[in-house]
């Protein structure tokens, strides 16, 4: 794999050691389709795949966001609980790839990393943030839905049980120094500068012996995921078959706040 690949939604670009991926929806902040996950899933395979390759960088086009999580005009569709399992099951199938890369991941966050973009942000192994990032997961405010145990196991990991419920149950987005001082985010740089300062670390990171960084990440995920998670098919069932999750979806469509029953 070398040189460079264009596509309508996510670009993919080769240089020397350093893949890099550009979520390319600015008009809409880089929120994903079911396509560009499973292309992004594809990336992955190929990263594994190539030798020549020794880091991944993810970044979204445009300077305004990373990613706004997933396009929510495809709830649109969804008719029940079903729809919902089926979702998070895919969902967590792709992050989970993106979580098992063997090369060493960083994320370029500009804007906002909210939603599916906080939990691409959560499967990287590097995340360097421009001042005017943000990050959360505003569900409890946008669509009423949920997160999958298992992504809820990755940000428990990385933020803590006090301040993850927090930033849900408000629906609060992080600054981007907060995120440095909760350690989730490693670096602020200004927007000017970030470009080359991830392009300054993914050098360094390449320059490395790869079977010590492929080992100590494959090492440490496997720590991570010794414990058994619980099954949380229910948890996902009841919201997804909601009246609240359908009237989250249609509002967010329509642009005016939900109305929230709790059924």
């Amino acid at each position: 794999m070398s040189g460079s690949e264009s596509g309508a939604e996510l670009l993919v670009a080769r240089e020397g050691a350093v893949l890099t991926v550009v979520f390319n929806r600015p008009e809409a902040r880089n929120a994903l389709t079911w396509a560009m996950y499973e292309r992004l899933y594809e990336v992955c395979e190929q990263v594994d795949a190539d030798d020549a390759v020794r880091v991944l960088v993810l970044k979204g086009a445009g300077g305004k966001a990373f990613v706004a999580g997933t396009d929510i005009a495809q709830f649109a569709a969804f008719e029940g609980a079903e729809d919902g399992l089926r979702y998070e099951r895919d969902g967590e199938r792709r992050i989970g790839r993106l979580a098992r890369v063997t090369k060493p991941v960083i994320a370029q966050i500009e804007g906002a990393a909210v939603g599916g973009g906080f939990a691409i942000a959560a499967a990287a192994d590097i995340r360097i943030a421009t001042p005017e990032a943000r990050f959360g997961l505003p569900i409890a405010r946008t669509l009423g839905n949920c997160l999958s145990m298992a992504n809820t196991a990755r940000f428990l990991d990385l933020l803590g049980p006090s301040r993850l419920k927090e930033m849900v149950f408000r629906a609060r987005l992080l600054s981007a120094e907060e995120a440095l001082a909760a350690g989730f985010v490693h670096e602020i740089v200004p927007a000017e500068a970030i470009e080359a300062r991830v392009r300054e670390v993914a050098r360094e990171v390449a320059s490395h012996a790869p079977i010590t960084l492929a080992v100590t990440k494959e090492a440490v995920r496997r720590l991570l995921a010794a414990r058994a998670l619980p099954d949380g098919d229910d948890l996902v069932e009841r919201t997804y078959a909601s009246a609240d999750f359908r009237e989250g979806v249609r509002a967010f469509l329509e642009k005016r706040k939900p109305v929230w029953t709790g059924r």
